[in-house]
């Protein structure tokens, strides 16, 4: 079984995504790690030298590429992935393939991501808390679509990654 997980950046995708894998014993992997193994340089750097547009096609082919591989892993996307191009409905068609979203709360994800918005491409205008709860709720709401899609839900409210992962395994086994 393939395991993907989609939800907004500062979900614990890499987190949650590396304790499950320990756990089940499945290789994990990052799309924006395939992403620089790919490109040869930082994701931060596909957008500021080449654009977003220009990512997000290539994420597309990258997250094809590793769905159509014959192993078993857990897969950490990024935060925009499901919503772009035909993403979601590959991952959601391809067999053997289960979505999770990890939904959390929007006060959650402000006070993570301010501790780490200059490492954040997409974040690196933000200035104060304010904005960036204004910019995460718009993008909440423009990406819920997509993020709902996924076959399994967990909320990831305050429980540690061990907690969460024990949620999203009493889920699926």
């Amino acid at each position: 079984m393939k395991i993907v997980l989609v939800g907004y950046m500062g979900s614990g995708k890499s987190s949650i995504g590396k304790k499950l894998a320990e756990v089940v014993k499945l290789p994990f992997m990052d799309l924006d790690s395939e992403i620089e193994k790919t490109e040869g340089i930082a994701v931060s750097e596909i957008f500021s030298q080449k654009g977003e547009i220009y990512f997000r096609n290539i994420e597309n082919k990258i997250l094809k590429k590793v769905l159509d591989q014959p192993d078993n892993f857990i897969l950490a996307t990024g935060g925009g992935t499901p919503c772009y191009g035909d993403s979601m409905d590959y991952i959601l068609k391809k067999q053997g393939v289960v979505s999770i979203y990890l939904r959390t709360p929007l006060k959650v994800l402000v006070s993570r991501l301010m501790l780490e918005k200059d490492e954040r491409p997409l974040l690196i205008h933000i200035n104060t808390e304010n904005e960036l709860e204004d910019f995460i709720r718009k993008h909440l709401f423009e990406r819920a679509f997509y993020y709902n899609q996924a076959a399994v839900t967990i909320d990831v409210v305050s429980e540690s990654i061990t907690e969460t992962v024990a949620k999203i395994i009493l889920k699926l086994f």
